[in-house]
């Protein structure tokens, strides 16, 4: 006998003189059928074990020679309504259990030519403790199933047969579904007749079919060749025995049957026993024992039986078990026997947990490391016990021991570690565990420090990731990338732990390395652009030295269009340009926050107008000079929001007179502004032009302003504020000429914008009246069209009174009957004699104070 440990203590019990056909027990009850007929009734006790001698006590407490006189095929015992099911002479039988030779209940006639059965008792726990079976019974005959359920001892058709496309020759019941095997392979019939084809037999001769009991579940065992298969009810393989889904044996067995955890198989010259969901069907036992029945009584207990022979097998002590086990380190057989060890549920618990504790550890040292780490987490273990089993991780100086990993376990390791890891630290997240842990963020910290160390030893791309989370112990995480060279990485720390001046300083030394990742100014420009206005000071401190070496990169630190960059206090940037004299840059930052941000503060378009004019001045000529006076020009003329007064007092008095005209003209100073048109630049069709613009514009003195050039015209000054410029006088008398053939022509091209009398009173006594004809009778034409205009207006004015007082007769002519019956619809108050009220359109009368409220 070869075993990994004793699960079983084997004893033989009974030798008959008659041969066995059929055994079925329950609690400390045998009952033996025969090929003659006989039916033996014994009781089995087990041995004291505080006596030397280990025999069991076995009773022959009935005996009925005469309870058939056929062979009984097959038996079942249902103890909770004290009957026997017997099959023989192709037949099903209800016996009483409890009458002293087994008398008959009840033959099933309907099922004559049945070649077996087989029976489902389902055993339901109430509320109150009270526990009820529901029994069913199915019966093959031929090729048909018949159904039936319990009742007062008496079976009851359940539903209408069922026509299968084969002879049954092994059934099991569970549920819904109905597991048949036939002589080339199996089936799942479920009781509305649909059949599943599942998989054939194999070499086997006959279909061997068993049921695993379950709390959940039962799981079918079917036989193929040397295997036993685990089905679930649904004919899906089972997930209990993990990816194979089988037991294998030595041999074909002829029966197998269950007793908790262990499968027994009778094979052709022996016994073994494996436990069935542990390590792929793992042996346990062989017993050198030609036993061709197994008939499990109760936990612990099993029944074997040859032709002649009755064995029983008594399970050892399930602590002791777990003891030799234990010592063999086969943990999770122990955890197994655990679970139906005979304790309190405290104790039980406390038992499972030190096993499958002790099974975590070993099968981390056995290389198994994401099954151990499975154990960990099932387990709830402290994440600081797992962590170091990886002292490599922990200790910084160990740490090059495995740098290069060319352990390949080391690396499995570590892979199952992250996973352990990560979900820890997702139920850390999801949980409150502060009852459990007393510092959750310091094991946080630890957690993500050590997932990132594994990350650089297995997947370097998962630590930028991780780095971003912001748990990461800083002093040991920029030691450990600093050893890795993960400058990348490096600045992610410091910007999550918001340590900027650091990894700036860090972009900064970098940016001049010879195959550093961050080499170049870039990642500087567009770290500092993401830094945000509370960080303007050391935005303002980092910039200096990328503007000063690419000044047009840099200045995309104060003019990205980004959130954070547009949000940076622009007065504060453009008092760092003026101050650090970044001359080419002044203008670009300004016409961007102007032009695309739209920028409205004056200090802004103060500065630009400065910016302009310093460059026109300052440009060796006229051609550099162009774009900037252009855009001066356009942008005196289209910005609203310089101070014209301010700007003005900077300006040159000796040059730029077309700019300071502009800036007259925004102060409304039109006869300074007209001046400069006429007088210095000779340029009458723009003064023309300014005049015309300022009359449309409608504002205070726009109807004087075509009277300002035609002074101008008649009577040119001898000089212009503002401007330091002498003015040539042609004339011997010391006076400049008046222009009169201008001033008409102005007068004729605008005779209706030219108020008359004024116009009148500067022109020369000597003009001909003739030449004032057109402008005179436009200007009639005008003041005749003003006064009809002033008459139509009054006409309407006066039928409009007219049309108000006669509606206003008529609203006065209604009268309104308010008694005291009345209700206000608004408050449903009466109205009284001294109310004040209100009447609308539509007839309806409120209170005066209630006509807010009226909806």
């Amino acid at each position: 006998m070869s075993s990994t440990h004793d699960a079983y203590e084997c004893t033989q019990l009974l030798k008959l003189s008659v041969q066995i056909e059929s055994l079925a027990a329950y609690d400390d009850k045998l009952l033996v059928g025969t090929k003659q007929g006989h039916l033996m009734f014994y009781s089995v006790t087990k041995p004291d074990s505080n006596k030397n001698d280990q025999k069991h006590d076995v009773k022959l407490l009935r005996y009925n020679k005469n309870f058939s006189k056929k062979p009984i095929q097959q038996i079942a015992v249902v103890p909770e309504y004290d009957i026997i099911v017997k099959l023989s002479d192709n037949i099903i039988c209800v016996h009483d259990l409890s009458c002293a030779n087994f008398s008959l209940i009840k033959p099933l006639n309907k099922t004559k030519g049945a070649s077996l059965f087989t029976i489902d008792i389902q055993r339901n726990i109430s509320m109150t403790g009270v526990t009820s079976s529901t029994v069913r019974l199915c019966v093959s005959v031929k090729r048909k199933l018949q159904l039936y359920y319990l009742k007062n001892r008496e079976f009851f058709d359940l539903i209408p047969e069922i026509t299968l496309s084969d002879i049954p020759r092994a059934l099991s019941w569970s549920q819904d579904s109905i597991c048949v095997g036939f002589k080339g392979g199996y089936a799942i019939v479920t009781l509305d007749g649909k059949e599943l084809e599942l998989f054939p037999t194999g070499k086997q001769l006959e279909p061997l079919v068993n049921k695993i009991p379950g709390k959940d579940r039962d799981i079918f065992v079917l036989g193929k060749e040397t295997q036993s298969v685990f089905m679930e009810t649904n004919g899906a393989p089972s997930t209990a025995m993990g990816p194979g889904h089988i037991v294998k044996w030595s041999d074909i067995p002829t029966n197998v049957g269950y007793d908790e955890p262990y499968l027994i198989g009778a094979l052709p010259e022996s016994i073994e026993i494996k436990c069935w969901n542990v390590e792929a069907g793992t042996e346990i036992t062989s017993l050198p024992l030609k036993a061709r029945l197994v008939c499990p009584a109760k936990s612990g207990v099993v029944y074997l039986a040859s032709t002649e022979l009755i064995w029983a097998l008594q399970a050892v002590p399930v602590h002791e078990q777990i003891q030799i086990l234990l010592q063999k380190k086969r943990f999770e057989l122990a955890l197994k026997l655990a679970n139906i060890i005979d304790n309190s549920e405290e104790e039980k618990m406390e038992k499972i947990y030190k096993i499958q504790t002790l099974y975590a550890f070993d099968l981390f040292h056995n290389k198994k490391y994401e099954k151990s780490m499975d154990e960990f987490f099932k387990l709830d273990t402290d994440p600081y016990e797992v962590i170091n089993l990886f002292p490599e991780l922990v200790l910084e100086e160990n740490e090059n021991a495995k740098q290069d990993m060319i352990d390949r376990d080391i690396e499995n390791g570590y892979l199952a570690l992250i996973k352990y890891l990560t979900e820890v630290r997702h139920k850390l997240m999801s949980e409150d565990t502060t009852c459990k842990y007393k510092s959750p963020d310091k094991l946080m910290q630890i957690i993500d420090t050590t997932l990132l160390k594994c990350y650089l030893q297995t997947n370097d791309a998962l630590v930028a990731p991780i780095l971003r989370r912001n748990f990461c112990n800083l002093e040991e995480t920029e030691k450990t990338l600093k050893k890795h060279k993960k400058f990348r990485e490096l600045i992610l720390l410091y910007k999550t732990k918001g340590l900027h001046d650091k990894a700036l300083d860090l972009l900064q030394k970098q940016a001049m390395v010879e195959d550093s990742p961050l080499r170049g100014h870039d990642p500087t420009i567009q770290y500092l652009q993401n830094l945000g206005k509370d960080y303007i000071n050391l935005i303002l401190k980092y910039s200096e030295w990328v503007l000063e070496a690419y000044p047009e990169d840099g200045l995309k630190i104060f003019t990205e269009d980004i959130p954070e960059v547009e949000g940076l206090p622009r007065p504060k940037v453009l008092d760092f340009l003026l101050r650090t004299e970044k001359h080419n840059l002044i203008i670009p930052y300004i016409e961007h926050a102007i032009h695309v941000w739209n920028e409205t503060s004056s200090v802004f378009h103060n500065a630009l107008v400065h910016q302009y004019r310093e460059r026109i001045l300052n440009s060796e000529n006229d051609l550099k000079a162009l774009p900037y006076k252009k855009k001066l020009l356009e942008f005196l003329e289209t910005s609203e929001y310089y101070s014209p007064a301010t700007v003005l007092e900077q300006f040159p008095q000796d040059c730029m007179f077309e700019e300071r005209a502009l800036i007259n003209g925004k102060l409304r100073r039109h006869e300074h502004a007209l001046s400069i048109y006429l007088i210095l630049l000779g340029d009458y069709n723009r003064a023309l032009e300014y005049c015309d613009k300022v009359y449309k514009e409608g504002k205070e003195g726009s109807d004087k302003v075509y009277v300002e050039v035609l002074k101008l015209l008649l009577s040119p000054p001898d000089s212009i504020p503002g401007v330091s410029v002498d003015l040539q006088n042609p004339n011997e008398t010391g006076e400049r000429p008046a222009d009169i053939e201008t001033a008409l022509t102005l007068l004729e091209a605008h005779p209706s914008r030219v108020p008359v009398l004024e116009a009148l009173s500067h022109i020369p006594d000597n003009v001909p009246l003739s030449r004032l004809k057109h402008f005179l009778a436009a200007g009639l034409r005008d003041i005749v069209r003003r006064r009809r205009n002033c008459q139509l207006l009054r006409g309407l004015l006066y039928a409009q009174r007219l049309q108000v007082k006669k509606q206003k007769m008529e609203h006065e002519s209604k009268k309104l009957v308010i008694t005291e019956l009345m209700v206000c619809p608004v408050c449903k108050k009466r109205f009284g004699n001294q109310s004040a009220f209100v009447r609308y359109p539509n007839g309806s009368i409120v209170h005066y104070s209630c006509q807010d409220k009226m909806a």
